[in-house]
């Protein structure tokens, strides 16, 4: 069993005087929940794939079944798991601190079934796509998607506006992140006392350059993360571990 890392008593009086906290969460928080983070590899149907030729506008255009299959099998997965101790924990902080800003890389919507508001989603979601043609919101039907009988390979639905197809509502290789959440996500960063960086790899620009321009204008910057990532030499604290049990260690101490 690993051991569990020290909480220093100069974080706790960080957060004791904190105004206005930012939460940024990677792959790593939504793992826990039994997500797989978007590197791993892939199984069963769609082990001949890779991910990354699938999350192109240009697979889309090539094969929009196919893609949009993968999508609703994505989307029925994160529909079957649940919040865990790290998304409670940081749902429970926004009622504690002034102003809590949480950060997302994510795009389930585990952070908001455990009572967070407001999260800014900068990859965007599997819960809200659009047509790809006019970007009108369209909405999915509430219930877990069924895999049909003849597969994953799933035509995209319609735009009733446009009649053009309709996309996941994430953010695709090559595109521009939703610029109302990146502009919101870096003035958060600007103006913070405390950034937490939780369970992401920070190597995913430009979404990474976050922690660094928060400890740059003078916030503390703390990481959790289970391995060393390139924050570590940057970061005033360096919990590693898991985000669940570090973050439930950690509120405890506050709270104490």
């Amino acid at each position: 069993m690993s051991s569990m890392p020290s909480i220093p008593e100069s974080l706790l009086t960080a957060l004791s005087g904190a105004k206005h906290v930012v939460v940024f969460t990677g792959a790593g928080v939504s793992q826990e929940s039994g997500i797989p983070t978007f590197r791993d590899e892939l199984s069963g149907l769609w082990q001949r794939y890779d991910p990354q030729e699938l999350a192109t506008p240009e697979a889309f255009a090539r094969q929009p079944d196919l893609v949009w299959g993968w999508y609703e099998f994505r989307r029925r997965n994160v529909m079957l798991c649940s919040p865990n101790a790290a998304h409670r924990t940081i749902a429970a902080m926004a009622g504690v601190f002034p102003r809590l800003t949480l950060i997302t890389q994510n795009v389930d919507d585990l952070h908001e079934r455990a009572g967070s508001q407001k999260v800014l989603h900068l990859h965007g979601s599997l819960l809200q796509p659009r047509c790809h043609e006019c970007a009108r919101a369209y909405p999915m039907p509430s219930g877990i998607p069924v895999e049909p009988a003849t597969g994953w390979r799933i035509e995209p639905p319609r735009c009733p506006d446009c009649n053009g197809h309709i996309r996941p509502g994430v953010v695709w290789f090559g595109e521009s992140l939703p610029e109302d959440a990146w502009q919101a996500a870096q003035d958060a960063a600007q103006s913070c006392d405390v950034f937490f960086s939780i369970g992401t790899s920070a190597v995913v620009y430009p979404a990474a350059a976050l922690p660094e321009l928060a400890a740059r204008r003078g916030a503390r910057l703390i990481q959790i993360n289970p391995l060393p990532t390139p924050l570590d030499l940057l970061a005033a604290d360096n919990l590693h571990g898991k985000a669940g049990e570090v973050l439930t260690q950690l509120w405890a101490a506050f709270r104490a």
